[in-house]
């Protein structure tokens, strides 16, 4: 489904040096930056082999951040990722339904459905083929969307 989910999850913004609010022209800024600080061809071959290896590492993974950070797509199902690993440490769910079961509001082309704290859950048209999991807008609830085979 996603190209990264391959990869060993790993916090690509953090090896960028920035966060999920980092515009993509910063992010584009902090990827040369230090691309450029750990190529190899930029390297001394002098140093212990231990620290060549890890700058090597170092820069493949700054590579592989720039490759999910830098395109929109998997920018946007990087992100949904995390935001789904965040919800399944929140706790247990509330429930689990069917996109069928909620509510569908022409205004802002979403469905929702609403909670027993008198918040509700909403996911956009566009998102709701890919998120699994939604939380509710004011309290901690979160219900997992099944989605049809």
């Amino acid at each position: 489904m996603m190209a990264f989910e391959q990869i060993p999850r790993k916090d690509w913004y953090s090896i960028l040096g920035a966060d999920p609010s980092t515009s993509v022209s910063d992010l584009k800024q902090k990827y040369q930056k230090l691309i450029l600080m750990y190529h190899p061809d930029k390297q001394s071959a002098d140093g212990p082999a231990g620290a060549v290896e890890e700058r090597i590492q170092k820069f493949i993974e700054i590579d592989q951040a720039w490759k999910v950070l830098g395109n929109e797509q998997t920018k946007k199902e990087y992100d949904l990722q995390r935001r789904e690993d965040d919800l399944r440490n929140v706790g247990p769910l509330d429930a689990q339904i069917c996109l069928e079961d909620m509510s569908w509001n022409k205004d802002d082309c979403s469905y929702f459905l609403s909670c027993r704290c008198g918040g509700k859950y909403s996911v956009s048209k566009d998102e709701a083929k890919d998120v699994n999991l939604i939380s509710c807008d004011t309290c901690s609830l979160v219900i997992e969307l099944l989605h049809s085979a």
